[in-house]
């Protein structure tokens, strides 16, 4: 295939060289020192112990690259409409668009047999410019459960995961789904196809949407986030809104909040994303984890105190930081 990657940090960098190895033509629309570095140096990915080099094609500008097969975007949500806006041009008819991303993704409701189907969500898409710039039949949902980081721009280091969970926005199986899921795995990914890609998103969130924000308030990494019994009955509050949510829209989880944090207990002291951003002086991607299950609560009339106290005093800290 020939695969563009948007936005090659930590994980679209590891999907670059993966795909550029299985012997994929990849290029990366990047900015910067990343641009700089994967013109000089191509891209490595440092993984199990061995540094792999991939010759990966890169340009700031989409005019200059071919149209791809596979469109992978993987930027962090605040920088999705740029992003969208500046593939446009790119996308052709063909050209599967995958979306590799954290959080509410603005397909999220396409869904012709679930509540809200069609709504487009003002905290994911205000102008309306994403959806207007992706095709919506181009569309491949992605849930990523992986653990990269960068190194230096071009430099990913892999510590984790390789499941990849795709699927339709609207729903069932699909022969293009089945063929990307083959190349996938030829490239050494651990792929699977969903007939429900939205619960998998939903699921997703439901564990990330507490730990990312609160570790960005605290500086705390997870484990003692849920060492604390107040903390954690708090995250365990914003679970339950989230489930009820949940329930409301069709998509029910039928773990409870303990269950959950003794899955992410088992991970150890992590550092999540959005700490890691906070350290970084990144913008943060508070709007598709947190103010949008907020406002989607609004729209099926689920009260979320919990949720608007930690989006709140998030984007209070983010805001004066400049980072939201």
């Amino acid at each position: 295939m020939n695969v563009c990657v948007v936005g090659a940090g930590a994980i679209g960098g590891w999907m670059a060289v993966k795909l550029a190895l299985a012997g994929h033509a990849v290029s990366v629309l990047a900015r910067g020192a990343t641009l700089l570095a994967v013109q000089q140096n191509g891209m490595q990915l440092v993984s199990g112990g061995e540094t792999l080099n991939a010759v990966v094609t890169a340009s700031a500008n989409a005019t200059n690259l071919d149209t791809p097969d596979l469109l992978i975007i993987a930027v962090k949500a605040p920088g999705l409409r740029d992003a969208a806006l500046s593939v446009k041009s790119l996308i052709g008819p063909h050209t599967l668009v995958l979306t590799a991303m954290n959080g509410v993704p603005w397909w999220f409701f396409d869904r012709a047999d679930r509540p809200l189907n069609g709504t487009r969500l003002a905290t994911i898409d205000a102008t309306g410019d994403i959806n207007a710039s992706i095709p919506a039949g181009n569309v491949i949902g992605c849930v990523v459960h992986a653990a990269c980081s960068v190194d230096a721009p071009g430099v990913i280091r892999h510590k984790m995961g390789q499941r990849l969970i795709i699927g339709e926005p609207g729903g069932g199986l699909s022969a293009r789904l089945a063929a990307l899921h083959d190349a996938l795995a030829a490239a050494g990914f651990e792929p699977e196809t969903s007939d429900d890609i939205q619960r998998d998103v939903w699921f997703k969130l439901w564990g990330n949407m507490t730990m990312n924000p609160v570790s960005a308030i605290t500086g705390a990494t997870t484990d003692k986030i849920l060492d604390d019994p107040l903390v954690r009955e708090f995250c365990s509050n914003v679970m339950r809104e989230a489930q009820a949510i949940g329930n409301t829209i069709g998509i029910p989880i039928a773990q409870t909040p303990d269950e959950r944090h003794a899955i992410t207990r088992k991970i150890g002291a992590m550092k999540t994303s959005m700490l890691q951003d906070v350290e970084a002086n990144k913008g943060i991607e508070l709007d598709a984890l947190v103010a949008a299950v907020a406002e989607i609560g609004q729209k099926v009339g689920v009260a979320t105190p919990y949720t608007d106290a930690m989006l709140g005093l998030t984007r209070l800290m983010a805001r004066g930081r400049g980072l939201y």
